[in-house]
């Protein structure tokens, strides 16, 4: 009986190289989905705006953002503020721009009152544009 020679073959070598190519590919992706998102977070605070039909992006070189939220908190660029804070910095960028354009954003569950002591506030400072932030009805 016959077995015949026994030989053993070479296995293969380990792969002592690194693939980058998934490495990249991820990386794209998510330089992708940062790309995406990025503008989508310009602004950090959450209200709930009016629709509007006339509300078109203003193509507006120089302007202050005030915010109301529902509780009627005050907030500059984004930023809390008191009444007193608003009034005093509406006053010092009117003093370094009479032109700057005031933009509203007040939730719809604010009083309408309070939207009017904004505006006088912007007013009295010397700021005599103001517009008003909906969102776009369907």
């Amino acid at each position: 009986m016959a077995f015949g020679r026994l030989e053993r073959t070479q296995q293969p070598q380990p792969m002592s190289d690194i693939n980058v190519t998934p490495l990249v590919d991820v990386m794209l992706v998510l330089v992708v989905i940062f790309i995406i998102t990025a503008p989508l977070l310009a602004s950090s605070l959450r209200l709930d705006l009016p629709k509007s039909e006339a509300a078109q992006p203003g193509d507006a070189p120089r302007f202050v953002s005030i915010g109301l939220d529902k509780a009627g908190q005050l907030f500059l660029n984004d930023q809390p503020v008191s009444a007193r804070e608003l009034a005093e910095k509406l006053t010092a960028t009117a003093r370094a721009n009479p032109d700057t354009e005031v933009q509203l954003r007040a939730d719809q569950a604010v009083a309408y009152g309070r939207v009017v002591e904004v505006m006088g506030m912007a007013q009295k400072a010397g700021l005599s544009r103001i517009g008003f932030v909906a969102q776009p009805g369907n």
